[in-house]
C-alpha cells in the first residue's frame, strides 16, 4: 500500500512526525496528496512549519492531586514571554499537568522512547504470538499493531486527552500552536505518586482526576 520511503517523503514535505505520517497514509490508502491534505485538515502540517523555531520561553506548571497522593511538574515552552502569559497557554499547561496525573505517561513523544524498550516489547509480542500459534505470515503485522498500541499508551503526545478523549494531546498542542501563532512544545515532566513502588491499595486516579475537573 505504501513504503517506508513514502512515509519519509511525507515527513519531508510536511515536517510532521513519522508515526503521524504513517497514520495519514494508512487513512488515505497510501495516496500522498490526500495524506498531505489529511494532515493539513488536522492542523498538523501547518503547525509543523513552526517546529524549526526556538521555543525558549514558557512556564513550569504543577499539579497536586487531591490529598497529595500524586504530584506533577511540567515544562511547556513557547517563543515569547507574551504568549507565556496568555490565558489559553496557561490553561493548556494546567490541563496537561492534570492529564499526566491521570494518565501516567512515561515519555513525552515516541522519539523519547529508548530503542531498547521498543525492541523488548517487540520481542515479548513476537513470543506471545508464536505461543498462541499465530501464522508466521501475520505475526509481523500483529506485533507492529501491539507496538503502536504500546506507544499510544506510554507517550504523552499520543494519549487521548482526558478532557476530550476524541483528540490526542498532540492534537490539542497543534490547535494551541495554530491559535497562538508560534511554536508551543512540551519539553519534559516528572510525575510522583505517593508510595510508588510499595504495595498499596489500587485506586482509579483517572476517574478521580476527571471528577475534580468537572
Amino acid at each position: 500500500m505504501f513504503t517506508v520511503q513514502d512515509i519519509q517523503e511525507l515527513r519531508n514535505r510536511t515536517g510532521v512526525g513519522m508515526m503521524d505520517c504513517k497514520k495519514a497514509l494508512q487513512e488515505t490508502n497510501g495516496d500522498m496528496e490526500k495524506a498531505i491534505e489529511f494532515l493539513r485538515e488536522k492542523g498538523m502540517a501547518a503547525a509543523a512549519k513552526k517546529s524549526g523555531r526556538i521555543a525558549a520561553e514558557g512556564s513550569i506548571f504543577s499539579y497536586i492531586h487531591l490529598g497529595g497522593r500524586i504530584g506533577v511538574l511540567l515544562e511547556v515552552n513557547c517563543e515569547t514571554d507574551f504568549v507565556a502569559r496568555e490565558e489559553s497557554f496557561i490553561q493548556f499547561g494546567k490541563d496537561i499537568a492534570m492529564h499526566i496525573a491521570a494518565a501516567n505517561p512515561q515519555y513525552v513523544s515516541v522519539e523519547d522512547v529508548p530503542a531498547s524498550i521498543i525492541e523488548k516489547e517487540r520481542e515479548i509480542a513476537t513470543i506471545a504470538c508464536k505461543n498462541e500459534g499465530k501464522p508466521d505470515a501475520v505475526i509481523e503485522k500483529i506485533v507492529e499493531g501491539k507496538i503502536a498500541k504500546f506507544l499510544n499508551e506510554v507517550c504523552l503526545l499520543k494519549q487521548p486527552f482526558v478532557k476530550d478523549p476524541d483528540h490526542s494531546v498532540n492534537d490539542c498542542l497543534n490547535e494551541l500552536t495554530l491559535k497562538l501563532g508560534e511554536k508551543i512544545s512540551i519539553r519534559r515532566f516528572v510525575r510522583y505518586e505517593l508510595g510508588e513502588g510499595l504495595e498499596k491499595r489500587a485506586n482509579n486516579f483517572a476517574e478521580e482526576v476527571m471528577e475534580q475537573m468537572k
